[in-house]
């Protein structure tokens, strides 16, 4: 989940530095320079469920299956070859030979076992693993041979192949566990606060086409950087080198001053949206708790804003109105029969009538006459995040709501919404790296740890919840595409009945690139900017790639 800002007395510099030609001479080596937009929860791949963590797993973990971010199909990765048996229940990997972790250690057979036992370990709670859940039971895992290796799950797992782009393998055997990696980078050093580095892996198999070793690169700096305003001016100073997401304000600056590195990519996946703390273990007043359990109070709330206006004045026209938990840019998956958003206050004022609110002159009061209030939650460090809380306070007040905003640095966010569930509602918005419904697992499975409104419950709190479970574990186990496009329609539909999420806008896939980065193609998936860092080289001044 990513993003909201903090305003700072920023001056952002008129003039931009000159680039470096891309037709200037191309140099291997060198150290690519972008932001983290916060501290990395994790270094362990199998728990990774923030952007800062899966920044680093995309570039240091080596995976079986690798999903072509550009054009959206498989490829193979540490597995030449594979294949998903009739059933959907087992999948065969051909592994390549001679490999080893960055650390020397070789990669066998046993490092896949080892990383599906811990993967599926219910202790564990891996947001990851909660997409293989399809079915109770125990993974097996056979090697058959010592280039061969067989996993069967108890059930059958719908687009199972595509789940593996996710999944980095870790060493059985390394005393360095998570830190062995197979990916093109591994994790050199850390500096809390601060940045981490990551150096070329020398034992990544990868060569390009002429059988030189890749990645080119010697080494990656990600600087943890939460403002945005920084960001861009450290972008246009040339410090850093790319943004991998670039908010509409900053693409229409760039895309004036300098057109070459602004870049669109389309209607993106990603959504932005709001939610209520459902938890029945918060520390709320009862009828917050009571309020945001109610289904016509969530609707109505949906109801009183004004999504168009979000895309035009806060995102400049590069959103829209988001239907729910997949975007029309997934033409294949989306709901095509949702109803479109509409802002109706007056309807929102009757849902809520009918649900015991009233008004009282201009302030919205609940059956026992307490005034309706409460306080948005979201990181700080996103100007479009906070204009989208001050256009949402707006919107809201028409309707008699009093609307607080609260900005978090994330670690302290992170802490609120998944240990403590101090808060009452929260903005923030969902990373989508795959096209596929059961990559959603991990939140719309009632005990996943980002069903963020009420998360890890026991058995599901609610009628609705039950059905998104079956729902949910029938689309990942059906072999059927017309079976799963059935069930997750309906996931759809329910979502937007009773609204746990409140969708806002889907985002355009924007990003800025220095034009001293040779061989950058922005996809609509992410990582949008570095997806394809391996074969990333850097111009011939490769320390500053976008200062001359």
């Amino acid at each position: 989940m990513r993003r909201v800002w903090i305003v700072l007395a920023l001056t952002l510099v008129s003039c931009w530095p000159a680039f470096v030609s891309a037709e200037s001479a191309v140099q291997s080596g060198g150290e690519l320079h972008f932001c983290l937009r916060g501290e990395p929860k994790t270094f362990n791949p199998l728990l990774v469920e923030e952007d800062a963590s899966e920044t680093i797993r995309y570039l240091t973990g080596g995976v079986l299956i690798r999903l072509n971010r550009q054009t959206q199909a498989l490829e193979p990765g540490l597995a030449v070859s594979w294949k998903v048996s009739p059933d959907g229940r087992t999948i065969k990997f051909h592994l390549r030979a001679g490999l080893h972790f960055s650390d020397g250690t070789a990669f066998t057979p046993e490092d896949i076992a080892y990383t599906m036992k811990a993967l599926m370990d219910p202790q564990l709670h891996s947001p990851t693993g909660d997409a293989f859940r399809s079915g109770e039971g125990q993974v097996d895992v056979q090697n058959p041979s010592s280039d061969t290796v067989v996993v069967t799950f108890p059930a059958p797992v719908a687009g199972l192949e595509r789940l593996f782009d996710q999944v980095a393998i870790l060493s059985a055997h390394s005393p360095k566990k998570e830190m062995a990696v197979l990916g093109p980078f591994y994790v050199a050093d850390y500096a809390p606060g601060s940045s981490v580095l990551l150096r070329r892996n020398t034992n990544y198999w990868k060569k390009d086409k002429d059988g030189k070793p890749l990645p080119y690169l010697d080494s990656i700096r990600l600087d943890i950087q939460r403002n945005r305003d920084i960001e861009l001016l450290r972008f246009r100073r040339g410090e850093i080198h790319l943004i991998n997401v670039l908010d509409a304000e900053y693409f229409d600056r760039l895309q004036k001053e300098t057109p070459a590195v602004a870049h669109d990519a389309g209607p993106g996946l990603d959504s932005e949206f709001v939610w209520f703390n459902q938890v029945p273990t918060a520390p709320l007043a009862e009828n917050k708790k009571i309020w945001f359990r109610s289904t016509e109070f969530r609707k109505a709330i949906s109801m009183a804003i004004n999504r168009a206006d979000l895309s035009r004045i806060v995102f400049g026209g590069h959103a829209r109105p988001a239907f729910g938990p997949v975007s029309p840019a997934n033409h294949f998956w989306f709901n095509s029969s949702l109803p479109i958003p509409q802002y109706d206050s007056a309807g929102a004022l009757r849902v809520l009538a009918q649900a015991g609110f009233h008004l009282e002159g201009e302030t919205l009061r609940d059956s026992s006459g307490n005034r309706v209030e409460f306080t948005v939650i979201t990181n700080s460090g996103n100007k479009s995040r906070e204009q989208m809380v001050a256009m949402i306070q707006q919107d809201l007040s028409q309707i008699g709501i009093k609307v607080n905003l609260v900005t978090l640095d994330f670690p302290s966010l992170i802490e609120r919404i998944t240990r403590t569930y101090d808060y009452e509602a929260c903005l923030l918005g969902l990373v989508n790296t795959d096209l596929d419904p059961s990559s959603q697992m991990n939140v719309w499975l009632s005990s996943a740890e980002n069903h963020q409104w009420n998360p890890k419950q026991s058995k599901p709190a609610t009628a609705w919840e039950v059905e998104l479970d079956r729902l949910m574990h029938s689309q990942a186990s059906a072999t059927s595409e017309k079976k799963r496009k059935v069930d997750w329609d309906r996931v759809q539909q329910i979502v937007a009945e009773q609204q746990p999420f409140i969708y806002l806008v889907n985002k355009d896939a924007m990003s800025a690139v220095s034009p001293a980065v040779i061989g950058s193609s922005p996809s609509v998936l992410d990582p949008h900017a570095f997806w394809n860092a391996e074969v990333l080289r850097l111009g011939p001044d490769p320390a500053l790639g976008a200062q001359k």
